[in-house]
């Protein structure tokens, strides 16, 4: 009987769903060593949380970290908060003796994650593990892209394009945290550059030196207060009311950046592209292949090997659900397609071989990777500020 592993969750909201249903499938349908239990959720949303724990099965259920992490059924901590609430909770964690994994970003800023990659390597001397849920690098395509460019099936690579597209971010969608800098830290550009940024590392195996010129956008500068009316300034005497609230991270976000084998990647993120409901794309061109995916089509990978005869030569559609592609053997027949949400459950129980000692189907996601993904949005931002080339901090 696999030793259970239990989990603590921060948070019940889109997130708190999507990481509840992976910790729950992962032994389903994966013969793993370690049982993820659920332990204990903390939110603070006292109105919904008891159904919230009750459909997915959570033991306990509070309102403060403090109660989830006093809790000694809790061994890894699972965080799906917002980004303001990342450093100090994940801090506490490490303190507290637990694993972390943490959603991306890693933070708001490169101050915060180094301060979170610091504590983790701390941590890591006492036999603690941290992670950080870029999910999409668990997407079977994904995954047999990674393969084919570590056969060397590409070759030298030459240029990466990646764009993440999405088209929920117009003038009728109302105030959140996701538009307010000093929660969310940036906007698309962290949001989904964060995705891109950490693709483009995973598949290529090389990192960013220098962010060439960067651009930012910002489109919709004031958004409905989705709660209704609300004072003006928290405590003020005067009846003054305020129906709209101040957006002022970038809505559309581009930038150039070098990789360490002198591949030229560029990157385009948005909330405003209509028509485009979540298009996560990458093309990768080596000198003797290249690479396509889109996450629309997320079971597909398109391969050019470009060492065949050029009359032969031409784009394969390869349907990445064949058992020999990396996770799908736990899954459907072939040709029966996964969705978003296998992303996650395959993470979930890679972190599970991970924690037992064994070896994950692919590399995982840490803090040292979230470091560095966020040390190039830092340099974007940088660059979209003053206009000029940027290199790539180190920790």
């Amino acid at each position: 009987m696999a030793k259970r592993l239990g989990i603590g969750l921060i948070g019940q909201a889109f997130m708190g769903k999507a990481h509840s249903n992976a910790w729950g499938q992962a032994t389903r349908f994966f013969n793993l060593p370690l049982e993820p239990t659920f332990a204990h959720v903390a939110a603070r949303d006292q109105n919904c949380l008891a159904a919230f724990a009750g459909r997915f099965g959570w033991e306990r259920w509070s309102r403060t970290l403090s109660a989830l992490l006093r809790d000694p059924a809790v061994e890894l901590v699972d965080i799906v908060t917002p980004n303001h609430l990342h450093a100090k909770q994940a801090l506490a964690a490490f303190e507290a003796g637990k694993h972390v994994a943490c959603e991306k970003p890693l933070a708001r800023s490169l101050d915060e994650a180094k301060q979170m990659l610091q504590a983790a390597r701390k941590a890591a001397g006492k036999g603690q593990k941290s992670y950080v849920w870029f999910n999409y690098r668990r997407c079977p395509a994904i995954g047999l892209a990674y393969q084919l460019i570590r056969e060397g099936r590409l070759g030298r690579i030459y240029e990466v394009r990646a764009s993440y597209l999405q088209s929920w971010g117009g003038p009728g969608t109302p105030m959140s945290w996701r538009f307010e800098k000093s929660k969310a830290g940036s906007g698309a550009l962290g949001d989904l550059g964060a995705h891109l940024v950490d693709l483009v590392r995973f598949l290529t195996g090389e990192e960013f030196l220098h962010v060439e010129g960067a651009a930012s956008r910002t489109f919709i500068r004031e958004r409905s207060l989705s709660q209704g009316l609300k004072p003006s300034k928290a405590g003020s005497k005067t009846s003054k009311l305020q129906t709209k609230g101040r957006s002022n991270v970038d809505d559309l976000f581009g930038f150039f950046a070098g990789l360490s084998g002198g591949a030229l990647c560029s990157f385009e993120v948005s909330r405003l592209a209509s028509g485009r409901l979540n298009q996560n794309r990458l093309e990768i061109y080596g000198d003797q292949g290249a690479l396509i995916f889109d996450f629309e089509e997320m079971n597909v990978l398109r391969f050019l090997d470009a060492t065949l005869p050029r009359r032969e030569q031409g784009f394969r559609r390869i349907m990445a659900t064949d058992t020999s592609h990396p996770w799908v053997s736990a899954w459907w027949p072939e040709g029966h397609l996964l969705g978003y949400e296998h992303g996650f459950v395959h993470m979930a129980a890679d972190i599970c071989r991970d924690l037992a000692g064994e070896s994950p189907e692919l590399p995982l996601p840490t803090f040292e990777d979230g470091y560095q993904v966020q040390a190039v949005l830092d340099a974007a931002l940088r660059s979209a500020c003053e206009g000029k080339k940027q290199k790539i901090s180190k920790a």
